[in-house]
C-alpha cells in the first residue's frame, strides 16, 4: 500500500479492504515523502512494515507535519477512529536502484528530491507499476517544495526510469493514473517545459498553466513561489 489518506471515512475504507485481502500476510506501506496529507492515515496501521526515504525518516520538523494533521482536523471538524502518528521507518531507502524483495514482488526505488526533499520513487515488478508521488501528475504543475534545481534532476531521472522499466501503469500521489506510456512521457514533457519556462521567465507561462492546469487559480500562489525559486537558482 502507499500513503493511505486523507479524510477519516477514507482511511476506514482502506483499512476495512486491508482487513478483507491480507490473510496472514505482511501489510508494507510505501511513504512517498512526508507532505502531512500523505501521512494522515499512519496511525490506522500500526502493524504495518513501514518503506520510506532516509529523509522521511529523519526529517527535522515531524513536529510540524503532525501540527498541520492537527490543524486541518481542527479545521474541517474532522474525527479519526485512530490516531495520526508520524511513520516509524522499517526500510529505509538511501540511494538509487536500492532494491527490497516482498515474496515474488520486487521494489526498486530512486530518490527523488524537488517537490519535498525527502521524496520517494518506487518501481513495483512484476507489475512494473511507478509510484511518483507528488509528481507528473495531470491535475497539477510541479510544486517546488524542496530546490528547485533537484526537481529538474529528478524530472531528468524520471526518463531513466522509463527507459529501464517497461511501466504499466502510473499512479501519482493526486490526479488521474494512467497506462498510456505516451500520456506518462506527455506529463514529463509538461513538466519539463514548465521548469524551463520557470528559469527562463516566460512571459507565456501563465497562459499555458491555465490551459492544462483547470484548477491553477487556486494554485497560483504556489508558482509565484516556484518563480522565486527558479530565479535564485539562475541569478
Amino acid at each position: 500500500m502507499t500513503d493511505p489518506n486523507w479524510l477519516s471515512v477514507e482511511v476506514e475504507e482502506i483499512r476495512e479492504y486491508i482487513d478483507k485481502i491480507l490473510g496472514d500476510r505482511q501489510l508494507y506501506i510505501i511513504y512517498t515523502h512526508s507532505d502531512f496529507d500523505h501521512i494522515i492515515g499512519s496511525g490506522a496501521f500500526p502493524e504495518a512494515k513501514v518503506i520510506a526515504s532516509s529523509g522521511l525518516k529523519h526529517h527535522e520538523f515531524k513536529e510540524e507535519i503532525m501540527n498541520q494533521i492537527y490543524q486541518f482536523d481542527q479545521k474541517y471538524y474532522v474525527t479519526r477512529n485512530y490516531k495520526p502518528v508520524y511513520p516509524s521507518v522499517d526500510i529505509e531507502v538511501t540511494h538509487d536502484g536500492q532494491r527490497v524483495e516482498i515474496g515474488s514482488v520486487t521494489l526498486t526505488f530512486y530518490l527523488a528530491p524537488g517537490h519535498t526533499d525527502d521524496s520517494l520513487f518506487t518501481v513495483i515488478e512484476p507489475y512494473v507499476i511507478f509510484l511518483s508521488g507528488d509528481y507528473l501528475s495531470d491535475v497539477e504543475f510541479p510544486f517546488i517544495f524542496g530546490k528547485y534545481k533537484d526537481y529538474v534532476s529528478t524530472i531528468e531521472k524520471v526518463e531513466s526510469i522509463l527507459d529501464h522499466h517497461a511501466i504499466s501503469l502510473h499512479v501519482p500521489g493526486h490526479g488521474n493514473v494512467t497506462d498510456h506510456t505516451e500520456e506518462i512521457k506527455s506529463r514529463v514533457v509538461k513538466s519539463t517545459y514548465y521548469l524551463t519556462s520557470l528559469s527562463e521567465n516566460h512571459e507565456d507561462i501563465e497562459a499555458f498553466l491555465r490551459e492544462e492546469y483547470p484548477f491553477y487559480e487556486g494554485m497560483k500562489s504556489i508558482h509565484q513561489e516556484n518563480r522565486k525559486k527558479a530565479n535564485m537558482n539562475t541569478c
